[in-house]
């Protein structure tokens, strides 16, 4: 399939091609979709993106990374106001948004031209426009370019849903897009929406110095992870003044004396003076596919694909925030793998999407794979379950962040009585650099592994990623510091 190497030269030379054909061409330059061109092109593929901005997409631009950027301001200030217990007086730190923004914009910047030069390197052609999929792989830019491919990956992403009534104007109704570029902290604000998002903003916020309060239509925040995890990061949000209300609905919003009233169903109302509609993000489908493509959309929007991400047009896959799977980067870069693997005639393993692995930047952080404890339990399998706070932890104690818990869900050893577990079936983060203590958790349960076979190995110590190693220990039915 793919083309000789003096053809993909001539094809990729200086990314000013006017049209043609490759092996590959990708609609939407995002982390799905630049991904796959990565990948396509390290495997010898002839490749071309095409994308109406800047390749990185949401995640790079206007949502993970700058998010993260901005989180870790707010974590730098916690830990200066804290300095004191440990002895520096640097007295009370003071918020220059100014200056964290340019600092924002600085890392996304750097992290684009390293994604530019990479493509470059990798001979992919990119072409700046909106690409449109026509009948028979034909894909036409908006400025008049016509390209083919012999395969084509449509990853045209998402955007922020929105509410009726709540009309985004960047000042008192905001989404991500608008959070993200703010040059002035609100003195109070709404999030409408208590996810993965919704969190870190409302945690963001609150450290930068707003009174929050937390909107949620569902029974409690976060919604998917484990009920121990939920009640960790709801109590710390309690303790730092945000105010948490769920199962509570809207019914739309008026102009206030100072700012605006948000309407709550059963004739309450919050006033505020921002609000920040967290409540999902919608596939960007629409005006992708020209007619007659063979390519089905759902009726929420989605691109119906197959669990190797094929449409139902031949050599057209679609992936991303465009499917209806987790819209997650990590999750876009291996359906792209996939997708190509499938291409070439490889060998995919389609993504397992119970196991993934999950991150929520908020502070406690949140991470965790496989299944929760009431998952597990709804199927009927027997579990055995084992909790260790970080409070016991001397890592933890040495940075002055206790609040958090590590839980690791098995299945009953067969034969075994009383607590002797089996395979680990689910592990569950909420702490101090949780987001980046995941990783043996995630192989464990993806690997399908014994707590027998994790006890086995040797934790560093003192780190704060022991303790999951302490808490597989304790399920063997000996332990050291877990009981």
């Amino acid at each position: 399939m793919p083309g000789s190497e003096d053809n993909q030269g001539a094809a990729r030379s200086d990314g000013e091609q006017a049209g043609g054909e490759f092996d590959l061409v990708v609609i939407g330059g995002g982390p799905g979709g630049y991904a796959a061109a990565l990948y396509a092109a390290s495997a010898g593929m002839s490749v071309a993106v095409v994308e109406k901005d800047k390749v990185g997409g949401t995640c790079l631009h206007r949502g993970c990374v700058p998010a993260k950027e901005l989180l870790e301001t707010a974590s730098v200030l916690r830990t200066v106001a804290g300095a004191k217990e440990f002895g520096i007086d640097a007295g009370q730190p003071v918020v220059d948004l100014a200056a964290s923004q340019e600092r924002k914009q600085k890392v996304v910047s750097h992290v684009h031209r390293g994604l530019s030069g990479l493509m470059r390197a990798r001979g992919i052609t990119t072409f700046e426009g909106t690409g449109v999929l026509h009948p028979g792989r034909v894909i036409r830019i908006d400025d008049g370019t016509e390209l083919s491919g012999r395969n084509v990956v449509v990853s045209t992403g998402s955007v922020p849903r929105t509410l009726p009534g709540f009309d985004v104007d960047g000042t008192t109704v905001l989404t991500s897009d608008e959070v993200l570029a703010l040059d002035r902290v609100p003195g109070r604000v709404a999030v409408i929406g208590g996810g993965a998002i919704g969190c870190e903003f409302a945690s963001l916020l609150a450290d930068l110095g707003s009174q929050v309060t937390i909107l949620e239509a569902l029974p409690s925040l976060l919604a998917g992870c484990d009920k121990d995890v939920v009640a960790v990061v709801g109590r710390s949000f309690r303790r730092r003044g945000i105010v948490v209300r769920t199962g509570v609905s809207i019914e739309g919003r008026e102009v206030a004396e100072a700012g605006t009233r948000v309407l709550i169903g059963g004739g309450d109302a919050v006033e505020v003076d921002a609000v920040v509609v967290s409540i999902g993000r919608r596939p960007l489908s629409e005006n992708v596919l020209a007619d007659g493509t063979g390519v089905a959309v759902d009726d929420r929007g989605f691109v119906v694909v197959d669990d190797h991400m094929r449409t139902g047009a031949e050599g057209v896959y679609a992936l991303g925030d465009l499917v209806n799977t987790p819209q997650l980067a990590h999750v876009a870069f291996a359906e792209a793998i996939v997708a190509v693997k499938d291409m070439l005639g490889e060998p995919a393993v389609p993504v397992d999407y119970e196991r993934i692995p999950w991150a929520i930047y908020c502070h406690p952080e949140v991470a965790f794979a496989g299944l929760t404890e009431e998952a597990a339990r709804a199927r009927g399998i027997d579990v055995v379950v084992k909790t260790d706070p970080f409070g016991g932890n001397s890592r933890a104690r040495i940075l002055g962040e206790t609040d958090g818990l590590v839980k690791v869900v098995a299945e009953r050893a067969p034969g075994a009585q009383g607590e002797r577990a089996g395979r680990i079936l689910g592990v569950h983060m909420v702490g101090p650099w949780a987001t980046e203590q995941l990783g043996q958790g995630y192989l464990s349960v993806n690997w399908e592994a014994t707590v027998d076979e994790v006890a086995a190995f040797v934790q560093p110590h003192p780190t704060l990623s022991e303790a999951f190693g302490e808490t597989v220990l304790a399920m063997t039915g000996r332990s050291l510091h877990v009981s």
